[in-house]
């Protein structure tokens, strides 16, 4: 069996959230899909995002690495892997390269899982048949404090006992008010929720201590803080979390395997949060995940929730998974949580399959 073709396109989707009918962010989510055929008829697909200008670069990009990978066998997964990296000039995991790569790897287990019969889950080890999945994108940053607190009854009521929040709220409020709108979220989302929140890299580290330690006071209770500050200051990061009770979360803006060893030496983050695009595919998803796992920490996923579902169910240390439903309308029956938990496919590969006419109607 070797690889035999493949077919990328643009496909600009309207931007879909959770709770849109309270507020709907508007605006367009481009990515790009791939469906790579095997020479006996097997296709595995992949998607990827960069968004804005960069689109159709990436799309480029994704298809230059297709094109070296005909007449391989998706069954040498590594094997490929390798020659497009020296192929592309030993980037070491950066920008479109790891983009483009990651469509490339996510298709190729597709088509593996397919010619095995197994679902993808299964075969990178299977470790559970249920996951918890958490509601994020709802209770975003740009509602008004009455929305927000509406977004988090109405999740509850739906069965979410996991979601995610924002602060670093707009206009760079004082931390009083940071703080007053947590507690009043909390509030309304009850005391048994886990609820987590992220900062999006807005806070100094200077001021996610200070309102961090303002929201223990106060009994916010959050399972974790998500990006307090910037990605890449480890030793920064290090601080806030010596001087914080609540778990650290990140890792979703990190690229390819690497710099994720530093995070995690520096002892960064309690909870490692790993962006199947930005780390490359899943592949060194799994590299990441064990590497955590060595330092004793759990893995959580960012954003996908169609693909992430399987990796965190495969994995021992897999902890939760993020459900927006952004790329869903890609899918025909795209996989939806119920009450809160996604239950994992005995279909072989992924489980998925390209809406056609959802690319036909968006495509860029």
């Amino acid at each position: 069996m070797k690889i035999a073709s493949f077919q990328t396109d643009i496909v600009v989707l309207p931007v879909q959230e959770l709770m849109d009918a309270v507020a709907d962010r508007g605006g367009t989510f481009p990515c790009v899909t791939l469906r790579l055929r095997t020479d006996d008829g097997i296709e595995g697909i992949g998607v990827t995002f960069w968004g804005g200008a960069l689109t159709g670069a990436l799309k480029a990009a994704v298809d230059g690495l297709a094109e070296l990978a005909i007449g391989e066998s998706p069954m040498r997964i590594e094997a490929i892997l390798a020659k497009l990296e020296a192929r592309a000039g030993n980037q070491c995991g950066d920008g479109l390269y790891t983009l483009a790569l990651s469509a490339l790897d996510v298709a190729l287990w597709d088509i593996k899982g397919k010619a095995l019969g197994q679902p993808v889950w299964q075969m990178l080890g299977g470790h559970r048949d249920r996951v918890p999945a958490y509601a994020s994108g709802a209770l975003r940053r740009g509602l008004t404090l009455d929305q927000a607190t509406t977004v988090g009854r109405k999740l509850a009521e739906a069965g979410y006992r996991q979601m995610k929040t924002q602060l670093g709220l707009p206009g760079n409020p004082t931390a009083r008010a940071e703080v007053e709108r947590a507690r009043l979220v909390r509030q309304a989302v009850g005391p048994e929720v886990e609820l987590m929140c992220d900062i999006n890299q807005l806070w100094r580290v200077e001021q996610a201590i200070d309102i961090g330690r303002r929201l223990e006071a106060e009994g916010v209770g959050y399972f974790w803080l998500e990006d307090v500050a910037a990605c890449n200051d480890y030793a920064g990061l290090a601080r806030v979390n010596a001087a914080l009770d609540t778990p650290i979360a990140g890792g979703e803006y990190v690229w390819g395997i690497v710099p994720f060893r530093h995070m995690i030496e520096a002892r960064s983050v309690d909870i490692v949060m790993i962006d199947l695009a930005r780390v490359g595919g899943i592949t060194p998803w799994l590299k990441v995940a064990g590497m955590a796992q060595a330092f004793n920490l759990p893995v959580v996923s960012h954003v996908f929730p169609e693909v992430h579902r399987q990796l965190v169910a495969a994995v021992p240390n897999g902890l939760t998974v993020e459900y927006m439903p952004r790329f869903g309308r890609l899918f025909v029956d795209s996989p939806e949580p119920v009450k809160g938990e996604f239950a994992m496919p005995d279909t072989p590969g992924l489980g998925l399959a390209f809406d056609q006419a959802t690319i036909d109607r968006y495509r860029g």
